[in-house]
């Protein structure tokens, strides 16, 4: 019943080592089914060359494991909160600590849109979401860190069905997508912005936004009715 759902979180994570998303044991990617409301997702601290499909933990939206023998990542409740909240526009998604990335995160600085390489992806910057508040930490963290993405998509009238990736404060990024798959591509995504604007700053401290106008061009040549990039 869940074999497709722990394939594809399996194929998704070992794309992070390959992609110089992660180090160690760090990161995690989840696949969601949302017709039989659970998430396939890596266990957590086994090393990326010791995992499998069938290693992958079934997890429901309310963060119970349904099925698996080892424990679920520790970010496993964040995740769930986002495919409750969110539903089916969101299939898999994406956790690193990528350096670029988190360089920005524990920064607290959202991502400036600054050349169009971003514009392809956002018409904004990417958020950071400030730091966690002390009541959330004291609380259920991980399951918190779930209504942090999400405050801040709020609180910057963000839709998250087009703003696929986010900070988090002093921690590191998320990002998500229809698959397992596109939240992996959006997290390298993210991590090559975050590089690209931190070599901006450093070579013009004063560099300016890019212009509206060649946001809009840039973002609707890939997304929405008039797009044109790629092969129909």
């Amino acid at each position: 019943m869940y074999d497709h759902i722990k394939k594809a979180a399996y194929d998704a994570n070992m794309e992070l080592p390959k992609l110089g998303l992660v180090i160690f044991t760090f990161g995690n990617v989840s696949a969601a089914d949302h017709d039989l409301g659970v998430f396939a997702i890596k266990p957590s601290g086994v090393p990326y060359e010791d995992l499998s499909p069938e290693k992958m933990v079934i997890v429901d939206f309310d963060g119970n494991t349904i099925e698996g023998d080892l424990r679920p990542s520790s970010d496993t409740k964040t995740h769930a909160v986002l495919y409750k909240h969110w539903g089916r526009s969101v299939g898999g998604v994406c956790h690193t600590h990528s350096t670029y990335g988190t360089a920005w995160a524990q920064s607290q600085r959202d991502i400036p849109i600054f050349g169009t390489t971003h514009a392809d992806y956002n018409t904004v910057d990417i958020p950071c979401a400030p730091p966690m508040i002390d009541e959330y930490i004291a609380g259920d963290y991980e399951y918190k860190t779930g209504f942090q993405i999400m405050d801040v998509f709020q609180d910057k009238g963000l839709d998250y069905k087009e703003v696929e990736m986010v900070l988090v404060g002093n921690h590191a990024p998320f990002s998500w997508g229809k698959t397992a798959a596109k939240a992996v591509h959006n997290s390298a995504v993210l991590e090559a912005i975050a590089k690209m604007a931190l070599l901006t700053e450093q070579i013009n401290p004063q560099a300016p936004r890019l212009k509206d106008a060649l946001i809009r061009k840039h973002y609707e040549r890939k997304h929405g009715p008039d797009s044109y990039y790629g092969q129909s």
